[in-house]
């Protein structure tokens, strides 16, 4: 997914120059906008979110040496402070990462993970400010455009797989009076359905908790199943009844857009 980095206020600017000085000064292989920024959405009023990528090798102890050096850089540099005057959620967020993902084995808890997410941010969906050496990009050359086949055919049977025991579970639990809990697994099982359907279209994601819209209509091209998304949490009073017809209501969304790509 192309990127189109674009900076809300100088400010937000001056801040991610003065993390690529920090950045140079350190054993760190590049310095990537991640984000709002990066897609060239965000408000004055956003958040800075910047990722460095280091060498996976690099001990633990300099790792944490790595974190020490950025909290004392961030308390004592004064563009940050003018960056949180900003509004009462403008800060920087800043990640060491190491490009190492590994897929996770679900238990019967289900998911969603993280990783194609992890993924999407770093790699996919990110605008390198500075690299200092191949790494980043050879991690794209690895991970784009998608992740290999096997994997995706597993992945994707695993969280169906997750996604079809959440909608049992739901008229179990509201059978036990267990209404919040019910509701709990139909938000989970809506998440999975997200990550199923993103995997199974070898897109990767950014959240499955924000920017819906966004990913279903313009990454996926799918404003048909985006506008009947909404109806799945509009519950009115956490009826039982209603719970389980919108575990029924998902389960049909889940049978039309993504288990005919399970093959």
């Amino acid at each position: 997914m192309p990127t189109n980095p674009q900076f809300p206020t100088p400010i937000h600017q001056q801040a991610a120059e003065e993390i690529g000085h920090f950045a140079r000064t350190l054993p760190v292989h590049a310095v990537l906008l991640v984000n709002s920024c990066a897609r060239g959405v965000a408000t004055a009023q956003s958040d800075l979110d910047i990722a460095l990528l280091i060498d996976p090798k690099l001990p633990a102890s300099e790792r944490q040496q790595l974190d020490r050096a950025w909290s004392e850089r961030y308390q004592n540099v004064p563009i940050f402070r003018e960056l949180e005057q900003l509004g009462r959620f403008s800060c920087v967020h800043l990640d060491f990462f190491d490009g190492q993902w590994t897929p996770e084995v679900w238990d019967d808890g289900g998911g969603p993970d993280a990783f194609e997410i992890e993924i999407g941010n770093c790699i996919a969906h990110s605008a390198p400010l500075w690299e200092g050496s191949r790494m980043f990009a050879d991690l794209r050359a690895r991970w784009l455009p998608y992740y290999g086949d096997e994997l995706r055919k597993a992945r994707l049977k695993m969280v169906i797989d997750a996604c079809l025991l959440d909608f049992e579970r739901i008229p179990f639990l509201v059978a036990r009076g267990l209404i919040f809990y019910a509701f709990d697994r139909l938000y989970h099982a809506f998440q999975e359905f997200l990550q199923a359907l993103f995997i199974a279209h070898r897109i990767y994601p950014i959240a499955y908790n924000k920017w819906i819209r966004e990913q279903v209509e313009d990454w996926l091209g799918l404003p048909a199943l985006y506008s009947e998304l909404p109806y799945v949490l509009e519950v009115g009073r956490l009826q039982p009844e209603e719970l389980v017809e919108k575990a029924e209501y998902l389960r049909r969304l889940l049978a039309t857009w993504v288990m005919p790509k399970l093959g």
